[in-house]
């Protein structure tokens, strides 16, 4: 692997790493949180698309405009469920449970798609769920409202996975810029249409609550986000997928030094639970790729 691609990844989980904190110290309504994180970055990036890929932009199929769409409003879904998650458990316990997507890619994928999954893979699959089950048990002991907050993370892992697999047919055609713009502003929309209806305010946020909306934007979406988006035109996605599974180990690192605030025992034992069940069931898909890949 490339020099540049390995400090590319670095970024990306460095960015995304940042999330759960910066949602943390912002003293704003979550949807209000999720909704500026990408009406910031689609406000950076649609100019960009407009300037360098108006001709691109202009020749989108229907078929490709109506993924993009879905592709965006899956990941407002993705990002609804997710950050009130943040209020309700741990970073720990958030951020663990949220990256298992790429165990939700390969269970919808075998359901909707009939894709073969192999035992490596289904005892990934199965560490992965056991795992979340010790964190939920846990937090059971707690509170339900920690109980909620983790069945919420894994709703967003799960709409995140389906924000892959409805991607994965668009983004080989059509180029970073222009994926990136409209999948954010969709994003942005549905957002504001759910906080129109919840009556969720758009103003009244002290200038470090807006701060903190900017360096969401630039940090976790722009340079966590669009660089994974990148990677994927140049390396294998379950390459990217290992990579966000190490957005846990900083969000918690970030919290403990920020926050002041330590992983639960058993949110670390259901994340080791969890990491080595999505390493395993990654690295198989891994191996059967090189294994039917042409000389």
């Amino acid at each position: 692997m490339r020099p540049r691609t390995l400090v590319l990844l670095a970024v990306g989980v460095l960015g995304v790493s940042s999330s759960a904190v910066l949602i943390r110290l912002a003293d704003a309504p979550p949807l209000a949180v999720s909704f500026y994180r990408n009406a910031l970055a689609a406000l950076v990036l649609v100019p960009i698309a407009l300037g360098t890929r108006g001709p691109e932009l202009r020749s989108l199929s229907p078929r490709q405009w109506r993924l993009a769409t879905a592709s965006g409003a899956i990941l407002a879904l993705h990002f609804a469920l997710w950050v009130p998650s943040l209020e309700l458990t741990s970073v720990a316990a958030s951020t663990v449970l949220v990256t298992t997507g790429p165990v939700w890619v390969a269970i919808i994928g075998a359901v909707t798609l009939s894709e073969h999954v192999g035992r490596r893979a289904a005892i990934g699959i199965a560490l992965t769920l056991a795992g979340a089950v010790v964190i939920s048990g846990g937090d059971l002991g707690t509170s339900s409202r920690a109980v909620l907050g983790d069945l919420l993370a894994l709703g967003g892992a799960v709409a995140a996975a389906g924000y892959v697999l409805v991607g994965r047919s668009l983004r080989p055609h059509v180029s970073l810029v222009v994926y990136v713009a409209i999948v954010y502003s969709v994003a942005a929309a549905v957002l504001a249409v759910a906080m129109l209806a919840m009556g969720t305010p758009f103003t009244g946020f002290t200038s470090e609550v807006w701060l903190l909306f900017v360096l969401m934007a630039a940090g976790p979406q722009l340079l966590g986000h669009t660089v994974f988006n990148f990677l994927l035109a140049e390396v294998e996605a379950w390459v990217v997928a290992i990579a966000v599974t190490a957005e846990p180990v900083g969000a918690s690192i970030l919290a403990f030094l920020v926050l002041d605030e330590a992983p639960p025992a058993l949110a670390v034992a259901g994340g080791v639970l969890i990491l080595a069940g999505i390493a395993l069931a990654v690295s198989s898909q891994a191996r059967r790729s090189m294994e039917i890949a042409p000389d």
